[in-house]
């Protein structure tokens, strides 16, 4: 592949919903290019961009790949992002590498949740669109419904510089708008025919939609379409690449990737409409002095560069994908991590085409590309040269929505495990491990059931690290709801010195809530010895992480030490230990009750779900607190016991064909129902985990 400047460069990310066919199409455009000789398929696991084995597996894209097409004297980047919804993480570093997006949608399906969130992922980033038509050889479909809905939902912006002939298994040939020209066929087998007669009409009123649009761009153009009614080719190109780069024109073409029929069109048209990187700025900041720094698509300007996606892989080391924003690349330059402060060299680039990578020796401003073995660089990080050092923002990724507790499958094999998680995060930050103090579970957090088993499975396949994923363990709490009066008495001889503690302590309910134990000494006349008093106490705190009930951590507890007994040569501090534990146990009778931890939850859905999330939220014990427009969109304000929100991740999804999200945060403990907490209390009593009383 030769070397591209800025100008003939066009980074854009392939977005949609899950299967409406973004890699078959990404695949059908390489072939369509002449890069590949035959075109793979995703039900063989041949594509270019689906290389992973658990991609292949199971017929989905789980990792975000680029791929670069050369066509029209252009080298367009494209990037093939995940569609289903548990890897959203995957969305994230492209959106940051690209000046555009290619917005899939499947023509018998239509505008899906995957293609709303695709434009509003782009608006947001303000990347110019286009949008393809994909699947038009299927049966059923309606390029003419489907351009009204478009239409419908995002306005006139939506102009079709491509018209299909034909649809479904009729779906022949396409109508290019712009040149006026139609095409039957794919591939080599493409030969221009005559316009059909049927179509004339809707050609007329596509090309006029297409001079209208580019003649709104700029006011020479609106007054030569005004007192002209025509405008010339260079006319429209300016003006459609201009409104394409602004947001005001988005281009909708139809296409079938499967038999490749208005590919070739397609690429055509991203080459030339689509936005290269020139023109584009980035905002940074040098982390020492704070001064800000606007750097350019300019090869003049100094070397920066943003890694968008690592890949972590157990044979080649960590590969670095990078977007060059300034300057120039080369093979052994030294270069600087604003992030981790560190210095790294660029000991061997890349161009990747999915799993394959070619050797470079230089990168331009506005290219993509990759680095090996960078040792202190993560996702995210900014590379720049030494003396002059720019920071650009961070990749935010979102919140996790799940969490499932996992453990190595077999003893001895945690480092494995653990290590091998350790690379996946580098690889995927959506996903995060942390520990639950009062469990002790190491818990896996990331999108939904999907994304957590998928890396389950990477953990066996790339690392050899066999892992299981089970329901994490709720972190109960027990605590007391009366006062009493318990003696604890511990006695034993056994032949030479014997032991003996015996205390009378009063156990009744902590008012300050946010205490979880009191100790009070109380005791007079010396009938527990001063030096004894301390380990009573450090008796009681050792037994509160096993509570009396089911054997979790006691809370809220106050408990007075006012009498008791000693021996002259039994007593000791083991003794008075276990006369404490002792009386702990009798805590039994003092109406001892479960506390379950309520997480205040915010669930944001489209107004038509409201009533379905409603009455979801009472079915799981939640208590309604309010509801909130935001953003043309209701925010249901709840609380809800956490032992009830294990999968809410992918019932949400579920309930509101995906549309809905949530955030849940801790708020407090309360007690469990009593038919619920008597429920765990006799899992806990089958489970045999009591320990016998002395």
């Amino acid at each position: 592949m030769q070397d591209y400047l800025a100008k003939d460069i066009r980074n854009i990310a392939v977005l949609g919903h899950g299967s409406e066919g973004k890699t078959t199409l990404v695949e059908a455009m390489l072939f369509a290019s002449g890069a590949i000789d035959r075109q793979g398929r995703v039900e063989d696991g041949t594509t270019a961009s689906d290389y992973d084995p658990e991609e292949i597996k199971r017929h989905i894209s789980i990792s975000a790949s680029v791929v670069p097409v050369e066509f029209s004297k252009k080298k367009v980047n494209f990037i093939d992002v995940p569609g289903y919804f548990d890897f959203i993480g995957e969305t994230v570093g492209p959106l940051r590498a690209v000046e555009g997006v290619l917005i899939v949608i499947g023509a018998p399906s239509g505008i899906t949740t995957g293609a709303e969130k695709a434009w509003n992922n782009a608006k947001r980033n303000n990347l110019a669109k286009f949008i393809a038509v994909n699947q038009m050889d299927r049966e059923h479909v309606d390029f003419r419904k489907t351009l009204d809905a478009l239409r419908e939902k995002y306005g006139s912006c939506i102009i079709p510089m491509v018209l299909p002939i034909g649809e479904g298994p009729n779906f022949k040939g396409i109508v290019d708008v712009l040149s006026g020209k139609a095409f039957e066929g794919s591939g080599k087998n493409m030969h221009e025919i005559p316009v059909p007669e049927n179509m004339k009409a809707d050609v007329e009123e596509a090309i006029e939609a297409c001079r209208e649009a580019a003649a709104s761009t700029a006011e020479d153009l609106m007054e030569k379409y005004f007192s002209e009614g025509e405008l010339t080719d260079e006319e429209m190109m300016r003006g459609l690449s201009a409104g394409i780069y602004d947001g005001s024109v988005v281009p909708v073409a139809p296409v079938s990737a499967t038999t490749g029929i208005g590919v070739a069109p397609l690429l055509h048209a991203l080459a030339m409409y689509m936005p290269s990187p020139l023109g584009h700025s980035f905002h940074g900041v040098n982390p020492k002095t704070g001064s800000v720094h606007v750097r350019h698509c300019d090869l003049n300007e100094s070397f920066t560069a943003q890694v968008f996606k690592t890949i972590a892989d157990p044979f080649v080391g960590k590969l670095s994908l990078i977007k060059v924003i300034s300057g120039t690349l080369s093979a052994g330059a030294a270069l600087f991590n604003a992030n981790s402060e560190k210095l790294e060299k660029a000991a061997s680039i890349f161009t990747v085409r999915g799993k394959k990578q070619t050797p470079v020796n230089t990168l331009y401003a506005g290219d993509i590309g990759a680095l090996s073995k960078l040792q202190y660089t993560n996702t995210g990080d900014s590379l720049c040269e030494v003396n002059k050092v720019v920071k650009y923002d961070p990749l935010e990724f979102p919140h996790t929505q799940m969490s499932m507790a996992i453990a190595a499958k077999k003893a001895g094999e945690e480092d494995k495990v653990f290590s091998g998680l350790s690379r996946l995060m580098e690889e995927d930050p959506s996903l995060r491990l942390e520990k639950n103090v009062e469990t002790t579970e190491s818990l896996l957090c990331g999108q939904g059931e999907l994304h957590l088993e998928v890396t389950r499975q990477k953990l066996a396949s790339k690392f050899g690290a066999e892992a299981v994923l089970r329901e994490p363990r709720i972190p109960y709490r027990e605590s007391i709801r009366k006062t009493i009066k318990a003696e604890g008495r511990h006695k034993k001889q056994s032949g030479g010195h014997g032991q003996y503690g015996h205390v009378w302590i009063e156990f009744s309910p902590l008012e300050d809530s946010s205490q979880d134990f009191e100790f009070v000494d109380a005791v007079v006349g010396g009938v527990v010895p001063r030096n004894f008093i301390p380990s009573v106490e450090k008796g009681l705190r050792e037994n509160l992480t096993k509570g009396v009930l089911a054997g979790y951590p006691m809370v809220g507890l106050r408990a007075k030490l006012y009498d008791g007994s000693y021996h002259a040569v039994d007593s000791s501090e083991m003794a008075f230990k276990t006369a404490a534990r002792l009386a702990y146990k009798k805590c039994i009778d003092a109406s001892p009750v479960l506390l379950e931890p309520i997480y205040h939850v915010e669930v944001l859905v489209p107004d038509e779900y409201m009533g379905d999330i409603i009455g979801d939220m009472n079915k799981r014990r939640g208590r309604i607190l309010g509801m909130n427009p935001e953003d043309g969109m209701q925010q249901i304000v709840a609380e809800v016991p956490l032992a009830e929100m294990t999968k809410y991740a992918t019932d949400l999804r579920s309930m509101t064909q995906a549309k809905g999200s949530y955030t849940m945060n801790f708020e407090r403990y309360e007690e469990v129902p009593q038919m619920i907490a008597a429920k765990i209390i006799e899992e806990h009593k089958q489970s045999g985990s009591d320990d016998d009383d002395e």
